[in-house]
């Protein structure tokens, strides 16, 4: 029987430079885990990535995303650029119980060398979705991938947090569907760049892009008008067309000097986000172990002590710091 490889920093990160699946598959489970190699190892190779263009797709369950992307993947490496995709849907094919149409679809990219596929969970990240999402994409930027897909679902607080490391968010609408009117309603409409109606051949396909376009034109202030596009995931119709869109929104990035300033941004976000991930596991832990904070819950439970009084004492014990807004 073979001895399992043991992975060093040096092996791995040599590993991943060259764009060996291995290397690069066993640095993002290092990742999942939390392990301190994963901390070490993409500390080393962050210097060298920024050369992925990272697409955010989105939307409501349902409506086709990992067909899309599939049919995506397909355009772009007859372009011949290499691709990452990492699917952060528990409801993706990508991740669990594909239908048989899904898993042909995906087959060929599964196959290719030139495509890296992965699906992220939770597990035990103190950052949570968001920080193990980053770090698997630096990951697979180091390794050299021209694009990086992120798919995820809906608009909750950790998707928009792992949709605000992409460069151009792609949301994907269907017609006919409650939840992508729902989605229109809940203000999904600020985040994407990009949005594709799927499912062209949908009686309603026509009703919903004058829909979304009404939305849309609602935002006078926005230089970029986001651009609709009709498709058919299954058949690839209109998939160039969309990818056309997104390059037109990158040259359009890069254009005004737009592109630098969103992946400050982005980054600078996912700093604030990982340490109030970390933030609050600290201070669930701290009041978890300690009496006499557990003893301000139960005295705000039973309202002897006011939430705010509380909130204060519990920040200058465990953080030191004095919470007094009035800065007295």
């Amino acid at each position: 029987m073979a001895r399992r490889r043991e992975w060093t920093r040096e092996t791995l990160a040599a590993g991943v430079r060259a764009g060996d699946r291995r290397a690069v598959a066993r640095a993002i489970t290092l990742v999942e885990n939390s392990e301190p190699l994963a901390y070490e190892l993409v500390r080393e190779l962050y210097p060298e990535t920024g050369g992925a263009y990272a697409i955010g797709v989105t939307g409501p369950p349902g409506v086709g995303k990992s067909t899309l992307i599939a049919a995506l993947v397909r355009h772009v490496r007859d372009l011949g650029k290499t691709v990452g995709v990492l699917s952060v849907d528990p409801s993706s094919p990508f991740t669990q119980g594909a239908l048989l149409g899904d898993r042909i679809r995906l087959a060929e990219h599964f196959l290719d060398p030139d495509v890296f596929i992965r699906s992220m969970g939770t597990r035990g990240h103190l950052g949570g979705l968001a920080e193990s999402t980053l770090q698997a994409m630096l990951v697979l930027d180091a390794s050299g991938k021209d694009v990086i897909f992120l798919e995820t679902v809906g608009a909750g607080q950790s998707e928009v947090e792992v949709i605000g490391i992409a460069d151009t968010v792609l949301l994907v609408l269907m017609p006919g569907s409650g939840d992508s009117v729902q989605a229109l309603k809940a203000g999904i409409m600020e985040i994407p760049d990009v949005i594709a109606v799927n499912k062209l051949d949908h009686p309603a396909a026509k009703t919903m892009v004058n829909e979304v376009r009404s939305i849309l034109g609602l935002d006078k202030e926005r230089e970029w008008k986001p651009p609709i596009v009709l498709t058919e995931a299954v058949r690839s119709e209109n998939v160039a067309k969309l990818w056309g869109e997104v390059e037109r929104h990158r040259a359009f990035l890069e254009e005004h000097g737009g592109l630098d300033e969103r992946r400050r941004r982005n980054l600078a976000g996912e700093v604030f986000a990982v340490a109030s991930a970390r933030a609050k596991t600290h201070l669930e832990r701290a009041v978890r172990d300690d009496p006499e904070l557990r003893r301000l819950l139960d005295d705000v439970q039973g309202r002897r002590l006011d939430p705010l009084t509380a909130v204060r004492e519990i920040m200058e014990k465990v953080f030191k710091v004095d919470d007094r807004s009035d800065g007295r």
